[in-house]
């Protein structure tokens, strides 16, 4: 057995691999997942590395851990206000696109490859959903951003068509392995899964806003500790109830990003550095499962699959779906196109392996070569995809506050606001504050000091506020700061 210390220096060089990999993507034009996937395979038991990994429940355990992670950020990164007019079709693609997708390439499978109707739908339903993160690193790599609509349904369906994806599989194993269950049964199962994962996350979601804002830690460094441990109660006491997980810790991540809470930008540096900490780990840990020699043996129906998810099942499903949406063809070709498969599917493919389903070994090893072929191959074109339709859009230029306000093209002003001994706000933190839409305290001054106030300041008596709105608003902050409180 090895030493811990080899094992830890083995993990540090891998992780350290999987940096300099995303690094190096973007000069290569290469998603960072593939070459994540590229440095499991090589340092792997058929690879220079050597590595013997042949651990499907471990790998199955570092995916499911890695997703809640992911989710979780994708949904706090996610503003509410842009996904809101697409928020009806990102549902529905994420829902209803993923069961077409998966449907429609079972059936193939099982009339084109021969594959029994159950294995079909079973591979079907395992390569249904798609990975947001993918394509927005290849177009921050490339410096294109998609135009309006298209970003933002791509957003929400990539980042809520998980629990879909993952409930269809979860079917497809039980009807293989219990092939009594019933079709009411699985509509009923469905029902509570998806009504509990929402209602959960939802509530949950909210619970982490307000014991993050209510509980006053001592150290600064425990609201990361608290917001961790909350996200795996809201996966795990979500799963242990017959919830879908998944969709609950997206949800909670959504309705956390879109809520006022202390030391937001910190907390979200943090979650987004754990997620992409997640990913490289799942991708290296999978990337360590699959054997190489045996990818050679599923090339050919590999790349049948492959062609007819990009070109078939997935354009299919966006336009049935997108066909009453006021979108243009090129925008709805944007969405077909950009359905990028990724780490999902593999961590998937690992649940057939456990469940001990008939030929799990060959399934793992197919999506497996499914996922390298649409990243490669599809991955790679996006941006010359988004050009030829006129859907980039350039990243802008981050504006500098001093030129607009020195040409006076703002409506806002900045102004000083002394909180009086009586005012309604001495005592009181920022958070809880309210303060009006478009409202920004930039600096203040105690006792001499200048410092920048976060949410958990308490404002005190003499506090001199340095304030950024327009001038109505701030009219109503000064009679608010500055006026003494009722008696």
């Amino acid at each position: 057995m090895a030493s811990i210390e080899s094992l830890l220096l083995l993990a540090a060089i891998l992780l350290l691999l999987g940096v300099v990999a995303s690094k190096t993507s973007g000069q290569l034009g290469v998603p960072a997942l593939l070459l994540f996937l590229v440095i499991g395979m090589l340092a792997g038991s058929e690879g220079p590395g050597g590595i013997e990994f042949d651990d499907p429940w471990l790998a199955q355990a570092l995916g499911v851990v890695a997703l809640i992670f992911i989710l979780f950020a994708g949904g706090l990164d996610t503003e509410w206000r842009a996904i809101r007019p697409v928020l009806w079709h990102g549902f529905v693609l994420s829902t209803l696109g993923v069961l077409i997708t998966g449907a429609l390439l079972g059936a193939f499978l099982h009339v084109a490859a021969g594959y029994s109707w159950m294995n079909g739908l079973l591979l079907g339903a395992i390569v249904s959903s798609t990975d947001a993160a993918a394509v927005f690193a290849i177009l921050r790599a490339r410096n294109v951003r998609l135009r309006g609509r298209v970003r933002a349904l791509r957003e929400l369906e990539s980042g809520s068509n998980d629990p879909m994806a993952v409930f269809l599989t979860m079917t497809a194993i039980r009807l293989i392995t219990v092939p009594s269950t019933s079709v009411s049964e699985l509509i009923g199962m469905f029902v509570l899964q998806m009504a509990l994962g929402a209602g959960l996350g939802y509530g949950l979601g909210r619970a982490i806003v307000f014991l993050v804002n209510r509980v006053r830690l001592e150290y600064e460094g425990l609201y990361p500790v608290l917001t961790l441990s909350m996200v795996l109660l809201t996966y795990g006491a979500t799963a242990w109830i017959g919830g879908n997980g998944f969709l609950a810790v997206y949800l909670a991540g959504l309705v956390v990003g879109n809520s006022p809470f202390v030391h937001k930008r910190s907390l979200m540096r943090f979650h987004d550095g754990l997620a992409w900490l997640m990913q490289i780990t799942m991708f290296l840990a999978l990337g360590l499962l699959v054997f190489p020699s045996r990818l050679v043996s599923v090339i050919g129906v590999g790349l049948l699959m492959s062609a007819f998810v990009m070109l078939v099942a997935r354009p299919v499903s966006v336009f049935v779906l997108l066909a009453l949406a006021k979108m243009t063809i090129g925008e709805r070709t944007m969405v077909a196109w950009t359905g990028l498969r990724g780490a999902v599917p593999i961590v998937l493919a690992t649940f057939p392996l456990l469940a001990g389903v008939p030929g799990a070994d060959h399934v793992f090893h197919l999506v497996f070569f499914v996922v390298l072929t649409s990243v490669l191959l599809q991955g790679t074109s996006i941006p010359r995809v988004a050009r030829w339709l006129g859907l980039d859009e350039p990243e802008p230029r981050a504006p500098t506050l001093l030129g607009p306000l020195m040409s006076g093209s703002l409506r806002e002003e900045l102004a000083e606001l002394l909180v009086s001994p009586d005012s309604p706000v001495a005592g009181r933190r920022v958070v809880d504050l309210g303060l009006p839409e478009g409202a920004l305290i930039v600096l203040m001054r105690r006792q001499g000091e200048r410092l920048v106030p976060g949410g958990a300041t308490v404002l005190q008596a003499g506090d001199t506020l340095l304030v950024l709105a327009d001038r109505e608003t701030l009219d109503r902050m000064r009679a608010r700061v500055e006026r003494p409180a009722s008696r």
